[in-house]
């Protein structure tokens, strides 16, 4: 087996190494005062392909990537979504869609990388490859892209010029492209989660929405009592247990998150401080009273949604759209004065401000690459690159103009197909059907998709009032590690977060006292837990050096 892959790998590389020689053939030709027929006839295909116009005989490419929640709740398979079908349309590119089961990417790359039968694209969140993309391109299975980029994509080599704080967190610390980047470059797109709570229930029990712990306990201890919720709190439990909280959620009450953040450019491990054992007592005293979901490690987004629909859950931690947009109508549907509004994340003292919330990094974690064995690396970067330019921007965000959205006074404004949906699919749901506005993809997020996008002043509220955070002092940003770096800390980690996650869900569910995390925090160091948080500090300062580098620029 071993030999085998080996076989496939060494394969792979040499057809890297035939690309790159190829391209840098085309680059001298292109240099000459005559190029030569196949570089003219290179030209043409991307000019025939950047036109908008599918040729009768133009080459099916294999994209592979998982379905988005909004849109798999609608159609079963991506060639059924228009925006897909619009896409390919426009860029004249033929796509045959690959799709890995819902929530479990990481498991079916690791068979399709290992199968040696790579798709032309792959969409995934390429820096937790073990030993981040720089191996992946070592390993032979997707491109290096700096010379691709450079010489095809002239949208995203623009906007990368145009925004060199953005570059930066795009590549390895190699300095390797490895994928075309999902982009939130305005910071209001950057937090649309937190706290979320019936507050119907809140006005009927004479409570006010919780500011702190303590306000927390007394809320949710009366949803239990007064109004028979099975699971006052809920909130996501997959794809890894305390995954709804781990933006800082209950847990930063205590000033840590669970992963890794910074104080004054010093890197920490949330999960090892003596804050997070505060956090696990308290959460184990709330198991025990039935104040949050019994199921907490399996719950999923489909689990939430009914918890809150059915009133089985008073509160969660979830988004402006998903969870406000989507469950306050249907709520409302059935009872008339059901009212959500998000509250702000918890404090332990009233009047502190929030030290942590949920604040995404201005990178998305997922990036589509191209397979180093395709054939097809033309098609697939203009295909790629077209999100990035102005027609790209508008099929992305807005969709089809005269359908999903119509120009008034300069300004793309989505129609009732997506607001008022005739269909009654909520508007997360009909933006998935059209766009890729509310969720990852290749191109650049645009702030008027959210301005419309929460139409409830609940939204509005929502975001003023998550965004009231400290996140940004000590949030780390999108860190290019070393290829070395990348392996070294992806098998620490891996150790590390399996560990974190069993002794939290055992203190939590009472299996494991509250003083075993003492001896937890002296499991996790002997495997190396301060050699990763050393990885991310030099991965951090080198990042701060190329950014006052730039700024002196």
């Amino acid at each position: 087996m071993e030999r085998k892959r080996g076989y496939v790998r060494l394969k792979a590389s040499l057809l890297f190494i035939i690309s790159l020689l190829v391209a840098i053939w085309l680059t001298s030709c292109e240099r000459t005062d005559t190029a030569s027929d196949s570089a003219d006839d290179s030209g043409t295909k991307l000019q025939t392909l950047q036109s908008g116009q599918m040729p009768s005989d133009a080459p099916q490419l294999t994209y592979w990537a998982e379905l988005n929640g909004n849109a798999s709740s609608i159609k079963s398979t991506f060639q059924e979504v228009p925006f897909f079908q619009e896409w390919q349309q426009r860029t004249g590119v033929k796509l045959q869609f690959l799709q890995p089961p819902s929530n479990q990417a990481k498991e079916a790359i690791n068979v399709l990388l290992s199968s040696g039968e790579l798709p032309d694209m792959i969409e995934y969140e390429w820096s937790s490859y073990p030993g981040g993309p720089e191996k992946a391109i070592n390993d032979g299975y997707i491109l290096r892209l700096n010379d691709v980029i450079d010489q095809y994509a002239p949208n995203l080599k623009r906007y990368l010029e145009d925004h060199p704080e953005i570059d930066m967190q795009i590549r390895t610390a190699n300095g390797s492209y490895y994928a075309f980047p999902f982009i939130q470059g305005d910071p209001r797109l950057r937090t649309y989660q937190g706290p979320i709570i019936r507050k119907d229930w809140l006005d009927e029990l004479g409570l006010d929405v919780p500011v702190t712990i303590d306000d927390w306990h007394t809320v949710l201890k009366a949803f239990k009592i007064h109004k028979g919720a099975e699971a006052p709190l809920t909130f996501l439990g997959v794809p890894s247990p305390l995954f709804g909280i781990e933006g800082g959620g209950f847990i930063g009450a205590f000033g840590i998150k669970k992963g890794f953040y910074h104080e004054n450019g010093k890197v920490k491990f949330g999960a090892q401080e003596p804050e997070y054992k505060q956090f696990l007592s308290l959460f184990r005293d709330w198991y025990a009273e039935g104040l949050i979901d019994r199921n907490l490690s399996s719950v999923d987004s489909e689990t939430q949604d009914t918890s809150i629909i059915t009133g089985r859950s008073g509160a969660a931690i979830w988004n402006a759209g998903a969870g406000i947009g989507t469950w306050l109508p249907i709520l409302k549907e059935h009872d008339p004065v059901a009212e959500l509004v998000p509250a702000p994340y918890p404090v332990l003292v009233a009047g502190d401000r929030p030290k942590f919330g949920q604040l995404a990094p201005a990178i998305g974690s997922s990036g589509v690459a191209i397979s180093q064995s395709t054939k097809h690396a033309l098609e697939a970067v203009s295909m790629l690159d077209y999100g990035y330019g102005p027609e790209g921007h508008m099929l992305f965000n807005f969709g089809m103009e005269g359908l999903s959205y119509e120009m008034k006074d300069g300004y793309p404004t989505y129609t009732d197909l997506i607001l008022g949906n005739p269909q009654k699919l909520a508007p997360a749901q009909a933006l998935a059907m059209y766009t890729r506005a509310s969720y990852f993809g290749p191109f650049v997020q645009d702030i008027r998709y959210m301005e419309q996008y929460y139409t409830l002043p609940e939204q509005k509220d929502a975001i003023r009032i998550w965004s009231d955070t400290d996140a940004a002092k000590h949030n780390l940003p999108t860190l290019p590690r070393t290829e070395k770096e990348s392996a070294e800390f992806s098998v620490i980690m891996q150790e590390v977060n399996k560990m974190v996650d069993e002794m939290s869900l055992k203190i939590i569910f009472g299996i494991e006292p509250v003083e075993a995390f003492d001896s937890y925090v002296e499991q996790i160091q002997s495997v190396q837990l301060n050699r990763a948080i050393r990885i991310q500090q030099q991965a951090l300062d080198r990042y701060n050096r190329a950014v006052m580098s730039e700024q002196r620029r």
